[in-house]
C-alpha cells in the first residue's frame, strides 16, 4: 500500500523550529530538503528575488540544463514541502541570539525561533553605472562564460574592463568566439605581458570610456564611447562586484569581508559552511561568490547534513545527561537494598 502524505501550504509560522533557512534559492532549498528528509522541523524564508531571475535558463546543471530559474525553484519548494518542510514568503530583517538558538525577525515584523540558522541569502551584483546596462543584465549583458558562453558562441562579444580580472575574462570568452573586443573603459589599457596575451589571441583593445549601450528592437547592437564612436557588439561581458546579502547578521558579530582574491565581499566559513558564530551556517553565493547553481545546491545539502549531525550531538549529550541522572538513584536503591 502506498501512503501519500498531505502537506498543507501555509505562511503561518510555528512557535519554533529545529532550523530556519534564510534564503530560498538553490542552496537554501537543497539544505532544507536534506533537513526535512532527516525529519527536522525546518522553515525556509524566501524573499522571492533570486539573483538569476533575469536569465532565460540555468546551464551546466546535470540533467536539468536549460531549465528556467523559476521552474527550478518551484520544483525545489514542492520537494521541500513533500517531506514536511515549510516555505514562506518573506525577507529576513534581523537575527539575534535567543537562549541557545536564534530569533529571526522578518521585515513584516514576524518573529521565528530556531535552534540553528542556515543563511543562504546569496549576493547582490553591483554593476557599473551605464545607461541601459542593468536592463540588459542576464540577456545580452552577461558575466560568466560557463553560464552563458554556449548561448553567445560565435557572436561579437565585448568585454568591459571593471577590475583586475578583466583580461582573464576576455581570454575566457575567447574560447566561445573568435570575435572578442576588450574595452578598457575607465582603466588603463593592458600593457606588457597582458597586452601580448590579448594580441596573441586576436582580441582587439579599445581605449576610452564606454558611456552607454546601443539597443535596437530589444537587442544589444553596440556600445558607445565618450567620443561618440559606436563599436558594434551583440554581447557584452561585465564582471560585477559581488556583495553578500548578509547585513542582518551584524548583530551576531558576523560581517561580510573582502574576498582574498578580490571581486567582492563574502561570509567566511569552514568547508561545510560553519561560521564563527556557534549554530550558524552559510551556503551558496553568500559564502562562495563564484558558485554556480549546482555548486550552491551541493553546498546547501552539505550544510544541511552537518546541521543535522550537530543537532544529533546536542540531543545525544542531553540524553546521556538524563540517562545518568536516572541511573544514579537506581544504583543507590540497589545499594541500600543489599
Amino acid at each position: 500500500m502506498v501512503v501519500v502524505e498531505v502537506v498543507t501550504m501555509t505562511d503561518e509560522l510555528r512557535d519554533g523550529y529545529d532550523v530556519v533557512v534564510a534564503g530560498g534559492g538553490a542552496a537554501g532549498l537543497s539544505g532544507a530538503l536534506m533537513l526535512a528528509r532527516a525529519r527536522r522541523s525546518v522553515v525556509v524564508v524566501d524573499a522571492g528575488t533570486p539573483r538569476n531571475a533575469p536569465a532565460a535558463g540555468v546551464h551546466a546543471l546535470l540533467a536539468l540544463d536549460g531549465i528556467r530559474p523559476t521552474e527550478l525553484l518551484d520544483r525545489g519548494r514542492e520537494e521541500v514541502r513533500r517531506y514536511g518542510g515549510q516555505v514562506v514568503r518573506g525577507e529576513v530583517g534581523a537575527a539575534a541570539r535567543d537562549d541557545d538558538g536564534f530569533a529571526v525577525t522578518l521585515a513584516d515584523g514576524r518573529v521565528v525561533r530556531a535552534r540553528r540558522l542556515l543563511v543562504t541569502t546569496g549576493l547582490v551584483d553591483e554593476l557599473p553605472e551605464l545607461p541601459g546596462l542593468r536592463d540588459r543584465w542576464g540577456q545580452d549583458v552577461v558575466h560568466c562564460p560557463y553560464c552563458h558562453g554556449w548561448e553567445v558562441r560565435d557572436r561579437a562579444i565585448g568585454v568591459l574592463a571593471t577590475g583586475p580580472f578583466a583580461v582573464h575574462q576576455a581570454l575566457l570568452f575567447r574560447q566561445w568566439s573568435a570575435d572578442v573586443t576588450f574595452f578598457a573603459h575607465t582603466m588603463a589599457a593592458p600593457a606588457g605581458e597582458e597586452a601580448e596575451r590579448l594580441a596573441a589571441r586576436g582580441i582587439a583593445v579599445v581605449e576610452g570610456a564606454v558611456t552607454s549601450l546601443e539597443v535596437e528592437q530589444d537587442r544589444l547592437v553596440g556600445v558607445r564611447l565618450s567620443d561618440g564612436t559606436v563599436v558594434g557588439r551583440d554581447t557584452l561581458a561585465v564582471a560585477p562586484r559581488m556583495v553578500a546579502r548578509a547585513g542582518f547578521l551584524t548583530a551576531l558579530g558576523l560581517r561580510p569581508v573582502e574576498h582574498p582574491q578580490g571581486g567582492g565581499e563574502y561570509i567566511p566559513s569552514g568547508p561545510a559552511g560553519a561560521t564563527d558564530v556557534p549554530g550558524l551556517w552559510v551556503a551558496g553565493n553568500v559564502a562562495d561568490l563564484t558558485a554556480q547553481v549546482g555548486a550552491a545546491a551541493a553546498a546547501g545539502a552539505l550544510a544541511g547534513a552537518q546541521i543535522n549531525a550537530d543537532l544529533i550531538e546536542e540531543e545525544t549529550r542531553s540524553a546521556v545527561a538524563a540517562h545518568r541522572t536516572r541511573a544514579v538513584p537506581s544504583l543507590q536503591t540497589e545499594s541500600t537494598g543489599s
